[in-house]
């Protein structure tokens, strides 16, 4: 058992204040480390350390703080096989994800920073004024536990870049790859105070950073009900808040469209993680003409996603990452089947040999009313709802019937006719016919989904002020 009992502040690596937490494996049920229960007198030494470092950061060089990235990326790139490992063990990702995901998307976030600071600063004039972006103090990044590392690095990258210095607190129930990432900070050589770790729970560290009065910017990745509570306690000292906060993605197949492509790739998009992502298309809309031929092949692809160990390579779906989300799921899964929607494989009950872990099975829902509850609520775990519609503008309809919005996707012979159905849609980001995975473009989402922006130039808004300097 790993015992990683310190915190990082100022620095160099403390005793916490608190108890300590117990981090599970959850396909073994056991435990894997133990971590600091921080307090809220943790986050207050952390985050007066990251006060401290802000007036010599922020007055650094474009230059300096890219060196200072580019070695942070030289760290990750080193540690990469040993954090796929560590986020398979403490999530349940399956390695072969966790490593060509988990691992190296965090390397991304931060080398776009490194490529961003290269370029020349561009100045904004508007008639005698001359416009700046300044950096906006200290950010606490408050993360979540199914993308565990890159949840920090897109907050933390472009935070850095701007100017700000920061406080982390990561999940507490999956914390090791955070651990991974500041012993590559430390050895990075980053100013002491810059970057900073507090491990706990949200109702305490969380919300000790977010009502911290020298704490000037949240940005939180989650559920609706923490955010909000986020948005709530940052609002009593006018904090900027930035949330990430989930969706309910459609995949639209338009009647022209290659069934048989669209439905497979629709079904590794549901489970990827686990369908442990916010940008899961866990609504899969289909002309209703084609829903019996779509429902075959989600069976067939689902089917092909066999639960297990998730050290395993050949394995394409792990654990749940808790015994708390497996029930979640679960009655997710028994809610469908009594508001009347078709089971058409997987169900509540653990997949057959898999009594150890918190596995579920790959499930697939058909005939679904796109107000059933499996329909409107983030699951978060490998549950496809098929929900046939009538014609185009009943698949808008429904692909907007919804109070997130976050990703989705459309799929059509025709792209112009995809792009037109696109831009209708209500959702941050949306691929077109399988578009690819754009770590530069800006991500979040509308309505509850979110606000604000993560990754690539949009990001580095979120960390500055702007000011104008009459001439």
């Amino acid at each position: 058992m790993e015992e990683r009992n310190v915190l990082y502040v100022g620095g160099g690596w403390v005793p916490g204040g608190g108890a300590t937490i117990a981090v599970e494996n959850p396909a073994t049920e056991e435990v894997l480390a133990v971590i600091p229960e921080g307090t809220a007198e943790d986050a207050d030494r952390a985050v007066r350390a990251a006060r401290e470092a802000f007036p010599a950061w922020s007055a650094t060089s474009r230059a300096e703080r890219a060196e200072c990235l580019r070695r942070l990326h030289e760290g990750l790139v080193k540690r990469a096989a040993e954090i796929g490992e560590t986020i398979a063990r403490d999530v349940g990702t399956p390695l072969r994800i966790a490593t060509r995901i988990q691992a190296a998307l965090p390397q991304t976030d931060v080398q776009t920073y490194v490529d961003l600071l290269a370029e020349e600063e561009p100045e904004e004039r508007a008639g005698n004024s001359l416009v700046v972006r300044e950096a906006a103090g200290v950010v606490a990044a408050i993360t979540p536990w199914n993308y565990p590392l890159h949840q920090i690095t897109c907050k933390i990258a472009p935070a850095l870049a701007a100017g700000c210095t920061v406080v982390v607190k990561p999940s507490e129930v999956a914390p090791l790859s955070a651990y991974q990432l500041f012993d590559a900070i430390h050895e990075a050589g980053f100013p002491p105070g810059v970057v900073n770790l507090v491990t706990g729970f949200g109702p305490v560290v969380g919300e000790a950073l977010a009502t911290h009065p020298e704490v000037d910017v949240v940005s939180f990745t989650g559920s609706v009900r923490a955010g909000t509570r986020v948005a709530e306690l940052a609002a009593r000292s006018v904090k900027r808040v930035t949330l990430e906060l989930g969706g309910k993605s459609a995949n639209v197949i338009l009647d022209d469209a290659d069934l048989a492509m669209a439905v497979k790739v629709g079904v590794s998009n549901a489970f990827l993680n686990g369908g442990q992502t916010c940008t899961a298309w866990t609504r899969m809309l289909v002309p209703r003409a084609k829903q019996e031929e779509a429902v075959a092949l989600a069976k067939k692809f689902a089917e092909g996603f066999t639960p297990g160990d998730p050290l395993d390579p050949k394995t394409k779906l792990g654990p749940m990452v808790s015994a708390a989300q497996r029930e979640r799921v679960r009655e997710f899964i028994a809610k469908g089947v009594a508001e009347g929607a078709t089971l058409v494989t997987g169900g509540a009950e653990a997949p057959a040999g898999l009594d150890t872990g918190y596995f579920v099975a790959p499930t697939v829902f058909a005939d679904v009313d796109p107000d059933a509850t499996i329909a409107q609520e983030e699951i978060f775990g490998p549950v496809l709802s098929i929900i046939p519609f009538d014609d185009e503008a009943d698949a808008l309809r429904i692909a907007n019937n919804s109070r997130y919005g976050l990703h989705g996707a459309v799929w059509s012979a025709d792209q112009d006719r995809a792009l037109a159905f696109a831009r209708r849609v209500r959702t941050g980001q949306i691929d077109v016919n399988g578009g690819a995975y754009n770590p530069l473009a800006p991500f979040g989402g509308y309505k509850q989904s979110g606000v604000g922006r993560e990754m690539g130039r949009h990001a580095l808004a979120e960390f500055t002020e702007v000011k104008s300097i009459q001439l």
